[in-house]
Parts: structure tokens; sequence; C-alpha cells
């Protein structure tokens, strides 16, 4: 039989349903899996029992012809989705030892789908980095290598760094992942999986640890397009606790999935050339745009023109938004409290947070409250706001000419760790050409495509209108089926 863990979630779905192995299987191969995968530190938590009371519920649900869409897919969950009972951190020192007394939405749906938890995965703490360096708990370790010899060990991407990790290298079939600017698109082009943000508002924020909600919003991170057209339907829907939760009904995505692209107009962006960009990530880009006519695409350029602005007006509008939202870890509520002898209430909050957060997130909050303070709001923040509305605007006109749009998805493969740290602008530009697309609320897949002069997995990118999950999903199949990709990190353990 072939190794349980090399199956997809379609794979899982659907021979579980035959017989062909049971979910109890399944769970014990991905639990073994997950306990060798321990030097790549995607795990903050473990969940075995979780993993195989699902496995055993869909083992009897077979029984009485009664599977449920997820029934034995067993699933990693990103640590910024509260799980009742089970420590969520958000991979910060301020919530170590937190465990909520609710269920997130996204997770709600999934469990309620039939899927296992395999546990909680690492990542960028608050979700605030690009290469899963600013954990409180470590850093991720991808499971690729550069073919050069040198084995330095490389950033899975970030923040959803555990969660790219975890489906690489075969711990988990499919994860859930959060995109802000770029979160769960970056990862997946380093780590050579599937990942789609969908339009904002498709699925719950509740009971998702805030980092900028304006921006925020859930996603799957998967083995291909299909596994993540699954899991996306599982997850979406409107939740009456979530204000900007969208009252539409979920398509069948999977059903409708579809590699032809007769009559459609794909979009390429002219300002998405950036200087600098390595010639292999340009060869990759045309390689794309060849696949995308192949399936019967017409391919027109196309002009955005305040892309330039995209990246500085997202670093003013989300630390803005986070100096906001993480203003409530105080420790007086939850999570760490500092509390020096004979300190005052200012002084409490001052020495935790200054002891529970770390260098990044600080960064961000200072950044934010600067941009929102008496006498910048208007220079910085109000300014930022009128910018992302231009930037909305290009897409708006971009859609009179074209269906989608192909960019690259990382102006680089994977770097090694340590390699940017130092410089946040540097890091910070790893996410050039997500973040416009989540400035615009727009659904966005990266799919892998093909690999460096290194070996190592490089992505490209399908925008679509807002609520058209499906035309991004049918052109990044389309991708996926010419690109016929299909390496796997070598010998990581």
């Amino acid at each position: 039989m072939t190794d349980l863990t090399d199956l997809g979630i379609a794979a899982i779905r659907d021979g579980v349903a035959a017989g062909t192995f049971s979910a109890r299987e399944v769970a014990d191969s991905f639990i073994a899996s997950v306990e060798k995968g321990r030097p790549l530190n995607a795990w903050l938590v473990e969940t075995p029992e979780h993993a195989i009371a699902a496995a055993e519920a869909a083992d009897r649900a077979r029984t009485q012809g009664e599977l449920l869409p997820l029934s034995g897919v067993p699933l990693g969950i990103k640590d910024l989705f509260a799980t009742k009972g089970v420590e969520t951190t958000a991979a910060s020192g301020i919530l170590k030892g937190f465990k909520p007394e609710y269920e997130s939405t996204i997770t709600s749906k999934l469990f309620g789908a039939g899927a296992g938890m395999l546990g909680k995965l690492n990542m960028d703490q608050f979700a605030m980095g690009s290469s899963n360096e600013t954990s409180a708990f470590g850093n991720v370790i991808s499971p690729w290598r550069r073919n050069d010899g040198g084995n330095a060990a490389l950033a899975p991407g970030g923040s959803s760094g555990g969660s790219s990790t975890a489906v690489a290298a075969r711990m988990a079939p499919g994860v859930t992942g959060t995109d802000t600017g770029g979160s769960i698109r970056q990862p997946a082009a380093f780590t050579g999986i599937s990942g789609i943000k969908p339009t904002y508002g498709r699925c719950s924020r509740w009971g998702v640890v805030a980092f900028a909600s304006s921006l925020d919003q859930a996603g799957p991170m998967a083995r291909d397009v299909r596994d993540c057209a699954i899991m996306l339907e599982a997850m979406s829907g409107f939740d009456p606790k979530d204000a900007t939760s969208l009252d539409i009904a979920v398509p069948q995505w999977e059903k409708a999935l579809s590699g032809d692209l007769k009559g459609k107009k794909v979009g390429v962006p002219k300002e998405y050339r950036v200087d600098g960009m390595p010639a292999e990530i340009e060869a990759l880009w045309q390689q794309g745009i060849q696949f995308l006519k192949d399936a019967g695409a017409e391919i027109v350029e196309v002009s955005l023109p305040h892309t330039k602005y995209a990246l500085p007006t997202y670093y003013i509008i989300a630390p803005a938004e986070a100096s906001s939202n993480l203003a409530r870890y105080d420790g007086v509520r939850y999570g760490l409290r500092d509390l020096p002898d004979g300190a005052n209430l200012q002084e409490m909050y001052a020495a935790t947070r200054a002891d529970g957060f770390g260098a990044e997130v600080k960064r961000r909050i200072m950044i934010g409250t600067y941009v929102l303070s008496a006498g910048f709001y208007d220079a910085y923040y109000t300014k930022a706001q009128k910018v992302r509305a231009l930037i909305a605007r290009d897409f708006d006109q971009a859609w009179e000419k074209c269906d989608l749009l192909l960019t690259p998805t990382a102006p680089s493969a994977a770097f090694a760790l340590g390699e940017k740290s130092a410089d946040p602008i540097a890091m910070y530009l790893n996410d050039v050409f997500t973040v416009p697309s989540s400035l615009a609320g727009l659904p966005a897949m990266s799919v892998p495509a093909g690999l460096d002069a290194q070996g190592l997995p490089l992505g490209l990118q399908i925008i679509g209108k807002a609520l058209d999950e499906q035309g991004v999903l049918n052109a990044s199949l389309a991708i996926e089926e010419r690109a016929g990709f299909t390496a796997r990190p070598g010998r990581w353990w």
C-alpha cells in the first residue's frame, strides 16, 4: 500500500469512503509523521487524541453510511485559531498557557465536517513576520534544502510557516493558515504547496487572534488545488458572530473545478516587474503565461499604477490596527502577568508587555501607535486609507479588461534562516506581490510551478475578482496540470 502520508485530502476522503483503508490507519500514520518531524519545530502542541477520536468516529460513520465531507482527514491548525481546551498562544510568550473556553468558527466548521486535529502549528508571533523567525517558541525549519551541498536551514515563509512545513514534510494532508498580507501564499510558494486566501469575509474571523482586522483572512493550505477547494468549502460560510462575515451561499468549488480557460482573459500587470527581480522569477512568470495560453486563456497586459505604494500603505494600516488589537494584552484578564514587587497598575502593564511581546511585535505596535497619534493621524493613517482605496480602484479598472491576474507569488525562493532577520525592510519586501490583493480584499492563490537553480520551489499567483474563488481555483488548476510539479524535499530528518 502507498504510504498513507503521501495522500492528500481528496485521496484520504475517497479511500476511507471506499474502505481501502481505515481512518484510524490514516490518523496513526500522520501521528507518527508528526513525531518524526519534531526537529523541524512545526508543532507547538500535538493532539493525537483528537485525531484518533475523529478517526474512530469516521470509521463508525462509514459502517452506518453517515460519512461527512472531511471524515477521516486529520488536519493541522495554525496556532492563531482558538481551540477549546487546547493551548492557543499565537506563538507569543504573552499568551503562553492560555487555553480558550471556546472554539473558533473555522475549527468548529472543520471538526463538524468530520476532520480531526493533529495539533497546533508554529507561526510568526501574532502573525507578524515572513520567515517564522519571530515565534516565541523558536523558528520553524523548512524541510527543503538547497542543492549546493551547504545544507543551510531555510525559512518556511511566514507567518504560516509551521502550516507550510507540516504539509510539505508530509506531517498533515492539509492545514489552516491566515493571510494578512501574504501569509498563506508566500509560505506556500517557499515550500512547494498550494494555498488560497479567499475574498475578505468568506471565512469567519471569530475566534482567530486578531492582527489587522480589516486584512486578516483565514484560508486552507494543502498539497494541491483540489484539496484546497475541499477545505475552503468546509471553512466558508456566514457567521453572525463576525460583523465582516459575508452572508452569501458557499459554492461547490470542488465540483466545478476545471482547467479549461477558454473565453477567459488573464491580465499581466506591468508594475509587478520590480527592480532586481531574479531572472528565474521572470522566466517562471513567462512560463506561467504560456501555461494559461495553452489552457485557452487570452493574455492581456494591464496596469495597476498604485502598486508601488502598496507596501508602505500596508505597513501603516496593518501596524495601526495591530496597535489597537494588541492593547487587550495587559496582564489583567488572561495570559502573562508580570507584577514586580511594589508595582502599580501602569508598571504592571509595562512589565507584562515588555516581557510578553517579541521585538517584531513591539516594532509594529510602536509604528502603529505613532501613525495613530495626534498630529500624525491625518498625515499617515488617513492618507494610507485613501491610497488603499486607489489600489482597490486599480483592480476594479483592470477587471474591465480581464477576468484574472497572473503574477509571481514571491520575489525569490526561500532564503536561509537569519539571512534577512537583521533588516526589517528586506523582510517586508517579501510581501511585494501579495500585499496589493490583500489591501483590496480579493481572492488570490499560490501554486507551485517550478524550481530555481538551487532546486527550491517557486510559486505563481492567481488573483481574482471579489467572490470569484472559482475562477482563481480553475486558473490555478490549469497551471498545476501543466507545470506537473512533483518535486519533494529530500531526506531532512
